[in-house]
């Protein structure tokens, strides 16, 4: 695969998922906040009150929850070696590493290092390097990165254990507490001297943070109990109960008020903290006059409803944004899809449709997330297009370097070919030879172009260089050729005047001595030969048929008029056609001799043998025909192989 998908899989798939990570923190914050509502304080110190007489000081639990870390300042980091630097301070600070920190110097190394390693590939391709040798380079930033982030996770999970073990602490003095406290209410006597212990003890509680969550609802009820039986013991005077309630009248307003200034803050989700942090506070605090609980609880409650229903709109609107997304994902990935699916005629087409996908990659990444269930399975459909598209992309171009190789291999030999019959002198039989390259030439499939043109200009240049001599050394000969088709067509003219005219004594010999003339004179040009010939045989045909000459004698002038094409092909043609004839003549003699002795045996007093014999008769009279024939083919053979050498002397 190619480096824009590795870019793709790696880089977008990686912020992706710390972005998806991070809503699910503050969506699980969101929900673990409400499982003590505010409403249940208020219902507390409206009992505490109404059931005891004296100055009621409600001690209300601390609900364990799941903080979300402080939202990290964004600092832009332009190389690695920055981010290096930082990871090195988390790691080798005493502080606990922020998570939120860590993930996002996590997420700009790796989108670095992935451009770094594509700018790499990049310079290699346009450097005419091999993708298929193509490695990567080792990154001793990469491995320094590793360390440190080890160093990193070894000190959160100390972190972690640490936290771990302090909630098992706070629990077990807070279990201490309850039983102190509890030991307390036996008697009103007994409540009463022991009020400043117990509000020590309250003191206490409120200093001791964090319990494992699973114990906390179980340990607040437990505290809460004891807590309100001991008030129901505890006899204060009304001057007491009265400054308490005016203090905890004060600390609420402040809260309300604190609370409705957070309506005004921007960040939603730091507003959205805040205010929990505000209830935390409210649950703390005890209660206030019964005349002024429920209108002190309402302007509470109704500020923090709006926040409330800030924060609600905010995560409705960006899942409404994250359905959009899917949508416009799972649009892209159908293209993708629908390329992929395209056939591809040739390089041409696989480019085109590389382009388009890259194209639709980038287009990827300007698009925000998905919802957290959809984001992972939508990048991975889309992935595998993408991988399905450059898998069978290289593959086509692995077979077609293949091919380009076979192919210059192929046409290296024909350049080699070509250049060995360059000089040679034997112009018709060389000429065959070159033009027989050159249609398998054309047979032969691309190479790259560089090597091609080179490989056709050696090629053209072999074959030029041949076919310039040729013409030089033949000029003559098609000078010669023409006049010999002006003489040959001057003896078709004749014909034809002869084959107006009626049928008189003479005219046979007269078109026998035209075929001979015709015969005896030499090539014409190849491109009227054909020509040339078909006019010729239309004439002759015509005059045979008048003049009603055998089909034997036809054939013999026929024959004679092919001996010059068989002589073109050398000596060696003539004499093997003229080995052929002989042995059909001796064959021929054999098989009349045959005949004839028969026939001395067969008795003609019966009809049927009367017809046998009339049958062999024909029979030895047809072969008699044919051997004249061939006797007369075998005599023009040697008359042509005469006239070759008397040419050849000369």
């Amino acid at each position: 695969m190619n480096s824009q998908e590795n870019a793709l899989e790696k880089g977008q798939f990686a912020e992706e998922q710390a972005a998806a990570e991070t809503v699910a923190e503050v969506q699980n914050t969101q929900e673990t906040v409400a499982e003590v509502p505010v409403e249940e304080v208020a219902e507390t110190e409206e009992k505490a009150v109404e059931e005891t007489p004296e100055i009621v000081e409600e001690a209300p639990e601390t609900v364990e929850e799941p903080t979300a870390e402080e939202p990290v300042e964004k600092k832009i980091y332009n190389t690695k070696q920055e981010v290096l630097d930082r990871i090195k301070e988390i790691a080798q600070s005493d502080e606990a590493p922020a998570k939120d920190e860590v993930d996002l110097l996590k997420t700009v190394f790796y989108k670095l290092h992935i451009a770094e390693r594509e700018q790499q590939m990049k310079e290699y391709l346009d450097g005419g390097g091999d993708p298929e040798k193509y490695q990567v380079r080792p990154d001793d930033l990469e491995e320094m990165f590793k360390v440190e982030m080890n160093v990193i996770k070894e000190k959160r999970a100390k972190v972690f254990q640490a936290q771990e073990a302090e909630k098992q602490e706070n629990l077990q003095r807070k279990l201490e507490i309850i039983e102190k406290i509890k030991s307390m209410v036996t008697s009103p006597d007994e409540a009463n001297k022991s009020y400043k212990e117990f509000k020590a003890l309250q003191d206490e509680w409120r200093e001791i943070k964090a319990v494992p969550a699973e114990k906390a609802n179980e340990l607040w009820r437990n505290y809460q109990l004891y807590v309100e039986q001991f008030y129901d013991l505890l006899k204060l005077n009304n001057e007491a109960r009265e400054y308490d309630f005016k203090k905890n009248l004060e600390l609420k307003t402040k809260l309300c008020e604190a609370a409705e200034k957070l309506a005004d803050e921007s960040d939603v989700i730091s507003a959205f903290h805040q205010l929990q942090e505000l209830h935390q506070q409210y649950r703390e605090i005890g209660p206030v006059a019964k005349d002024l609980r429920e209108e002190m609880w309402q302007r509470f409650k109704a500020a923090s409803t709006v926040i409330n229903k800030r924060h609600q709109q905010h995560f409705e609107g960006l899942r409404a944004r994250e359905e959009e997304n899917l949508q416009k994902k799972t649009e892209l990935c159908e293209k993708v899809e629908a390329i992929a699916q395209e056939e591809n005629k040739g390089a041409g087409d696989w480019e085109k449709h590389t382009k388009q996908i890259i194209e639709l990659q980038n287009e990827w990444k300007t698009i925000g997330f998905a919802p957290q269930k959809m984001n992972v399975k939508i990048f991975e459909r889309f992935r595998a297009a993408c991988d399905d598209f450059f898998t069978r992309k290289a593959t086509y171009f692995k077979t077609m370097k293949e091919q380009f190789a076979e192919n210059a291999e192929k046409k290296r030999a024909l350049v080699e070919k070509a250049q060995e019959l360059q000089d040679s002198t034997d112009w018709k039989s060389t000429s065959d030879k070159f033009i027989a390259l050159q249609k398998e030439w054309k047979t032969i499939g691309l190479v790259p172009k560089k090597l091609g043109d080179q490989l056709w200009n050696d090629f053209l240049a072999a074959c030029n260089k041949f076919f310039e001599a040729r013409n030089a050394a033949t000029a003559g000969t098609r000078n010669e050729e023409r006049a010999n088709l002006e003489a040959k067509r001057a003896i078709i003219e004749q014909l034809k005047e002869l084959s107006e005219q009626e049928v008189a004594d003479g005219l046979q010999e007269k078109v026998h001595e035209l075929v001979e003339q015709y015969n005896q004179i030499g090539h014409v040009p190849y491109k009227e030969k054909d020509k040339l010939y078909k006019e010729y045989r239309e004439v002759l045909d015509k005059l045979y048929k008048d003049l009603n000459i055998s089909a034997a004698h036809r054939r013999l002038d026929n024959f004679k008029s092919n001996l010059k094409n068989m002589a073109k092909r050398g000596e060696d043609a003539l004499d093997s056609e003229r080995t052929r004839l002989m042995r059909r003549y001796e064959q021929m003699k054999q098989e009349i001799q045959t005949y004839e002795n028969n026939l001395g045996f067969l008795n003609a007093a019966s009809k049927k043998g009367s017809s046998l014999i009339d049958e062999m008769n024909r029979k030895v009279q047809k072969l008699k025909d044919d051997l004249k024939l061939t006797y007369e083919k075998i005599k023009a053979i040697d008359e042509e192989n005469s006239k070759q050498s008397e040419e050849g002397e000369a």
